[in-house]
């Protein structure tokens, strides 16, 4: 049977020379970069390297400051908590989208039981915050703004430039979560003008656990965890030294070869897209139409649900999602596509196909030959659908 790996988002597979960077660190250069004696010196100097990596790809050669984290789960925590909580002298107001990821959504909820107040700025139907909103819900107090790079369950990529350009003008600090995007589309601090951004290596072919949140020089951030002094006495504890040598890898390989990624990614996002709506009646797209990631198509198939779509095409060898991967098991309704002002009925038949670069334009046509009649069987056996039928007189 043939094999499609299509839940890019969920994780990436390991890139060979990134696996051959770690491999050391998992044995002979086994010493803790915090020792002062010879078995912490490569460790060591590996993670210099690794932080010089990192910062390139994000177009910043001020490695200090890169900050390593366990995964973007936690430098997303760690930006919305580390941030406020170091000015909430000045305020204690926040202001974040609609459609964040949990670990950016559910930090800010933490941060209410601790007398903070938080604003969600609207999307519109395509998911794409307008910057003017952003500066409807500033107020006096507010001391942060977190507004992602791009969905991850739509693909949609944000107007983070124009919304920086309001943060700064109100002096207001902006993070962004950019997991989705770094290293699948180019991202450049400066250009973005943010303060703060959240990456992880697992989204373009490194490592789980190996993951980083950028910090903007002179930008004050509280520690989540007490210890010792590690990532600058940002970030206590033993740092997983082959997890971060293998992100800095990724991201050297990343930072060079971005955009033949996109040029492959495109035409075979595009041509499922097409195949997909084309051969399937009532499959709507999410997402902006073309502002979206080059390896993202995402769907909601009226009248049945994802799940069963999701296990029908595992059982033909293909692998997608239903949402995000960190809800999917959850088989609740997506929080984004409520947000763009899909209903209950339609959102829970959300399908997130997310392409990589080992697949071909061939996938996306056995993709879309094994899609139509797992949707015709669905169907069959679907009371809504046969509802919808005999309210339309047989229409398709």
């Amino acid at each position: 049977m043939r094999k499609v790996y299509l839940d890019h988002y969920a994780t990436t597979p390991l890139l060979p020379a990134v696996r051959d960077a770690m491999l050391p660190f998992l044995g002979e250069s086994f010493g803790n970069p915090m020792s002062l004696h010879n078995w912490g010196d490569a460790p060591r100097d590996a993670m210099d390297k690794a932080r010089e990596q990192v910062g390139a790809l994000i177009g910043t050669d001020a490695s200090e400051e890169i900050i390593f984290t366990s995964c973007g789960t936690e430098s997303n925590n760690f930006a919305i908590k580390g941030l406020a909580t170091a000015l909430q002298s000045k305020g204690k107001h926040i202001v974040i989208s609609a459609i964040e990821h949990f670990s950016v959504m559910n930090a800010a909820r933490s941060l209410e039981k601790m007398g903070f107040q938080l604003s969600l700025v609207p999307v519109d139907k395509n998911g794409v915050v307008n910057p003017e909103d952003v500066r409807q819900n500033l107020r006096e107090d507010t001391i942060l703004v977190s507004i992602m790079h791009a969905n991850g369950e739509v693909g949609t990529i944000q107007p983070i430039k124009e919304i920086s350009a309001i943060t700064r003008e109100k002096g207001i600090l902006l993070h962004t979560d950019a997991i989705a995007s770094c290293g699948n589309i180019p991202v450049n601090v400066k250009d973005l003008g943010v303060d703060a951004l959240s990456l992880a290596g697992n989204q373009f072919y490194g490592p789980k656990g190996g993951a980083a949140l950028w910090v903007k020089k002179g930008v004050r951030i509280i520690p989540l965890l007490d210890g010792g002094i590690q990532e600058g006495g940002r970030r206590a504890g033993s740092e997983d030294v082959a997890s971060i040598v293998g992100l800095g890898q990724a991201a050297e390989i990343a930072a060079v070869d971005v955009v033949n990624r996109m040029n492959k990614l495109i035409p075979m996002r595009d041509s499922l897209i097409k195949g997909l709506t084309e051969k399937i009646s009532h499959v709507v797209l999410t997402g902006h139409p073309q502002n979206r990631l080059p390896g993202h198509a995402s769907f909601c198939v009226e009248f049945i649900e994802g799940e069963s779509m999701l296990m029908m095409l595992n059982s033909v060898g293909i692998a997608v999602s239903s949402g995000s991967s960190c809800t999917s098991r959850a088989l609740k309704i997506s929080h984004v596509l409520m947000a763009m002002g899909y209903t209950h009925e339609i959102a829970q038949g959300s399908l997130v196909f997310t392409l990589g670069i080992d697949n071909s334009i061939d996938d996306m046509q056995y993709v879309v030959e094994e899609m139509s009649p797992i949707v015709v069987r669905l169907r069959q056996m679907s009371p809504v659908y046969d509802k919808f039928l005999k309210a339309n007189k047989g229409g398709q």
